[in-house]
């Protein structure tokens, strides 16, 4: 299933319009500012810094009219990328430390609580092995969030992230698109 999604430069859906169904790595290539969009299906990653990187924010389904002011924003969307759905057994291992050291725990489930379920600290590397996984720098989803296609993660700081700190992490369901 393809994304699609729907930029406005202003709020509320007005002014010019960009409609879009792929990854784009700069915004301003099409639009100048944007302050609204439309996502009519799939789910996205949205990033405030060009090339995907900054803060990341999950977006799925739904209208929003004025983005920046709904979450206090402090910045406009530069780029994002669209997540495939996937439909199958999710599994990962997080790491206590990096480069895969330390307490290693394999999970398949949401966990709202790394520190209650698995008494550890935090989680400093992990390696996905199925699915797609978004994970929290609070307890409870909470806090600042980055998504994880498979693959292999040994140190935050190698994807700008030096003193990042996981606390909780969720399966990107199918039933989200």
């Amino acid at each position: 299933m393809h994304g699609k999604i729907v930029f406005y430069e202003d709020r509320n859906f007005q002014g010019r319009s960009w409609e879009c169904m792929g990854d784009c790595a700069d915004m301003y290539s099409h639009l100048s500012r944007c302050h609204s969009f439309r996502v009519e299906s799939g789910c996205w990653m949205m990033y405030d810094q060009p090339n995907y990187m900054g803060m990341q924010y999950f977006m799925r389904r739904g209208e929003y009219p004025d983005y920046m002011s709904m979450w206090g924003w402090n910045n406009c969307i530069r780029s994002w990328r669209h997540i495939p759905m996937y439909r199958g057994n999710y599994r990962m291992r997080i790491y206590e430390r990096d480069n895969f050291g330390g307490q290693m725990h394999e999970c398949m489930d949401d966990c709202d609580s790394i520190m209650d379920r698995y008494r550890m600290n935090h989680c400093m590397s992990c390696h996905v092995m199925d699915g797609h996984w978004l994970m929290y720098e609070h307890p409870h989803y909470r806090g600042r969030m980055w998504y994880f296609p498979p693959g292999e993660y040994r140190n935050w700081r190698n994807y700008g992230y030096p003193d990042m700190r996981f606390m909780s992490m969720r399966r990107i369901m199918d039933s989200w698109y």
